[in-house]
């Protein structure tokens, strides 16, 4: 029987063409819009726009996850060693007539390989803002030293967080080979997910330091014990995050089918052990034989459990942040998405994991991994001296 190398590197070359063209427009698009804008300004909107793209690709990831086309190409980077689903049409058709459900179909292909360009492309809208963070850099530190009439005075960020970004879309790119060679790996493929929404917090650090370098966001000096409450409900969020990576990546949703009971009983027999024994394979229990419903059962009420406090847990950081005025807008956005993650959670478990909620809760994730990202950068503590008073808002320095 013919098999095919996992790692098949001839395509690479199209695929980097590939990606070009994704990233083109947006980048035609900057350079139009803002062509007459200062090359901060233009920064900032290239880091929007790959933050866009970005969470575009984390939701998209999501829908290749949940299709079961993780695999729909058994090898990487390209399909049957070609850059489209085109030219391996021959191996799908056979792959497809041996199992016309199997992993391997036309649509599931064509669904990986657009992930594989999404990701390429966003690749090298990074590659792209790194360059540009360093040559405004080198150039605004040459003008300043030159002692150059405006520009001395001029705060220059420094490239240190795009450098760090390109280094982690380049680990990124390495776990989503490993997602497919190691055959969708529930350790591997928990921690790709979470390594898109570690791309998306480091993308909006970039985008709320120019905002504030620029003068155009407002630094909100809060109490300590907010603060505190900030730091705790974000930590609170990505473990949970990363406990419903665990849930989706072992295809667990549907061990529990009703809500708040769990196979009609509050505590239903499970067997933490073999759930959280994170370095497996697929569907392998502890002595190679399947993963019990015990095991699926105990991955998915973890789950639930910590989602009741981490609810508690954002509701309560919403409502303190809607106590402070200038941090209204973010304790909307708080209320609201904790909100609908509840929706799309409870729609996954009492109408069967429909694809739309399934989506939905994954991108409700990253979205919230964002507006506390910014929360949690757009704020200061209060110092000791005005502890006292009231929160209060300062201007950062342009």
């Amino acid at each position: 029987m013919d098999t095919q190398a996992l790692y098949d590197l001839s395509p690479t070359l199209r695929l980097m063409i590939m990606g070009l063209v994704v990233a083109s427009g947006p980048l035609a698009w900057v350079w139009l819009r803002k062509r007459t804008a200062s090359s901060a300004q233009r920064l900032r909107v290239l880091t929007l726009l790959t933050l866009f793209l970005t969470f575009d690709l984390v939701a998209f990831g999501a829908f290749t996850r949940l299709t079961d086309s993780g695999l729909g190409c058994p090898d990487w980077p390209g399909c049957y060693g070609h850059a489209s689903p085109v030219g391996a049409q021959l191996h799908i058709d056979a792959a497809q007539s041996a199992m016309p459900t199997g992993p391997v179909t036309h649509p599931k292909a064509w669904i990986e390989m657009i992930h594989r360009y999404l990701a390429t492309g966003v690749g090298v809208m990074i590659l792209t803002l790194t360059a540009a963070s360093w040559l405004e850099f080198l150039r605004g530190k040459r003008s300043a030293e030159a002692g150059e009439p405006g520009i001395s005075g001029r705060r220059v960020e420094k490239p240190w967080w795009p450098t760090l970004t390109l280094v982690w879309v380049c680990l990124q790119g390495a776990f989503g080979a490993l997602t497919v060679t190691m055959k969708l790996f529930p350790a591997i493929v928990t921690m790709h997910l979470l390594g898109g929404l570690v791309l998306l917090a480091l993308l909006k650090l970039q985008a709320v330091r120019f905002a504030q370098a620029g003068g155009e966001q407002a630094v909100v000096l809060v109490r300590s014990n907010l603060r505190r409450l900030m730091w705790l409900a974000f930590a609170l969020l990505w473990l949970q995050i990363a406990l419903g990576g665990w849930v989706s990546t072992n295809y667990a949703v549907l061990a529990c089918n009703d809500f708040p009971t769990c196979q009609n009983t509050l505590w239903p027999d499970m067997d933490f052990r073999q759930g959280f024994t994170l370095w497996r394979q697929l569907g392998a229990g502890l002595n190679g034989d399947n993963l019990s419903f015990q095991a699926l059962t105990a991955i998915h009420y973890v789950h639930r459990l910590s989602a009741y406090l981490v609810f508690a847990a954002l509701m309560l950081l919403a409502w303190q942040l809607y106590r402070v005025p200038a941090l209204r807008r973010q304790a909307h956005w708080l209320a609201g998405l904790t909100l609908l993650q509840v929706a799309t959670g409870l729609g996954n478990v009492v109408l069967g994991w429909p694809l739309l909620a399934a989506v939905s809760h994954t991108a409700g994730a990253a979205a919230l991994v964002l507006v506390l990202t910014g929360v949690v950068l757009g704020t200061r503590k209060l110092p000791q001296t005005l502890s006292a008073s009231k929160s209060t808002v300062q201007r950062s320095p342009a």
